[in-house]
């Protein structure tokens, strides 16, 4: 679980660095299965998050960084639902993940270096309902080498963590 805590968070806010710079930590607001929990706050402004690693991985790589997926909401912005998915490898350029949960339609997601995320809002809440009824997404993707890689993530526990989520930010 300290590996999954470091690789969400590393991921989650490395890019701005305010976290790092404020000293703040976060809170675990719970552990169940296969997701975790958290929130956090930094210069007055909440975050509500939670993620997983897989539970299988699939390519011909030789070294690969932390894979994660999560799902944040940040109130202050009035973003909720946001997925991102960390893929341990830069993307191939204009390369597009594809998400599958469950014998769903698979979502295609847009890239950028070692993230992908969905398109719009929308598309967020459809990923997040399926998600929430499913019991595994598996992604699929590309990197700058054109290594396939093949992630399966397992909806264990995802109801739960994401109703931690939603009291945290204040959206039961």
């Amino acid at each position: 679980m300290k590996k999954l805590y470091w690789a969400a968070l590393g991921c989650l806010l490395g890019a701005t660095g305010a976290l790092a710079a404020s000293g703040a930590k976060p809170t675990i607001l719970g552990s169940y299965d296969d997701w975790t929990a958290y929130v956090y706050t930094v210069q007055g402004e909440k975050t509500c998050y939670m993620a997983t690693t897989p539970v299988k991985s699939k390519g011909k790589y030789k070294v690969r960084g932390d894979v994660f997926l999560s799902i944040a909401h940040h109130p202050d912005k009035k973003e909720f639902d946001v997925v991102n998915v960390m893929a341990g490898y830069t993307y191939k350029k204009g390369s597009h993940p594809v998400i599958t949960v469950d014998k769903n339609k698979g979502i295609s997601l847009v890239s950028f270096e070692d993230g992908a995320w969905t398109k719009d809002k929308a598309t967020d809440e459809k990923l997040v309902a399926l998600m929430k009824k499913g019991t595994t997404a598996v992604l699929q993707g590309s990197s700058v080498r054109g290594t396939q890689t093949t992630d399966t993530f397992s909806m264990k526990g995802f109801s739960k963590a994401y109703r931690d989520i939603q009291k945290a930010c204040g959206r039961e």
